[in-house]
């Protein structure tokens, strides 16, 4: 009996053991970098229309586990694009007047996330702030008109991570964010309108 109790509390020692490690080893940390591409669609409003070039940038990440299905995710992203006005009430040149862009994202969000073996879909939801700052170089006209805008939106994504190993995946995601088309202070500039910003993304996730 004594033999057979000493086994048993063996065993159990062993399996608290092997539970206490995987707990231990257990990644609720990532941080990503991805390649994103920047889009907005073109606006219209006040006799203004806005018209964004297409561009590219980049997308740091922090995600936070809080259960194995929901996490915490603050962002950073920065790109530049060029916006161009134009109008018909003679305020704007046909031709439109060109604002070099420095566009910087600052966005937080809740994730919902589901597991497929190596498939991992997951959607968001967040807010945060778009930063609109117009650059002083060739690319801009104009330059003592416009000022930096600070717009507060909406965030949202749907996207599919690839786990390659416990460590690693591939994070692609499609994102988007709602906001007030940027004015740059200028009231010529305003359309009073709001656009979807597309910012499709692909990178790399590192768990810890």
């Amino acid at each position: 009996m004594k033999k057979m109790m000493v086994v048993f509390v063996v065993l159990l020692g062993l399996m608290f053991m092997t539970t206490t490690a995987a707990f231990a080893q257990e990644s609720r940390q990532d941080v990503s970098i991805s390649g994103e591409v920047l889009a907005a669609p073109q606006v219209y409003g006040n006799t203004v229309t806005q018209t964004s070039t297409v561009s590219g940038g980049f997308l740091l990440s922090y995600r936070y586990m809080l259960t194995p299905r929901s996490a915490l995710e603050v962002n950073y992203g920065w790109g530049h694009n060029s916006q161009i006005f134009s109008g018909a009430s003679g305020t704007l040149p046909s031709t439109g007047i060109r604002v070099h862009t420095r566009q910087q994202e600052y966005t937080a969000a809740y994730v919902y996330t589901r597991n497929y073996r190596n498939f991992n879909p997951f959607a968001e939801l967040g807010l945060g702030v778009m930063v609109f700052t117009p650059l002083q170089d060739a690319g801009t006209q104009s330059l003592d008109i416009t000022k930096t805008n600070k717009n507060v939106g909406i965030l949202s994504g749907l996207g599919l991570a690839y786990e390659l190993s416990p460590s690693f995946d591939v994070r692609v995601e499609y994102r988007a964010f709602l906001t007030k088309a940027p004015s740059f202070n200028y009231s010529n500039f305003q359309t009073n309108r709001y656009e979807w910003l597309s910012v499709p993304s692909i990178g790399i996730a590192y768990h810890f």
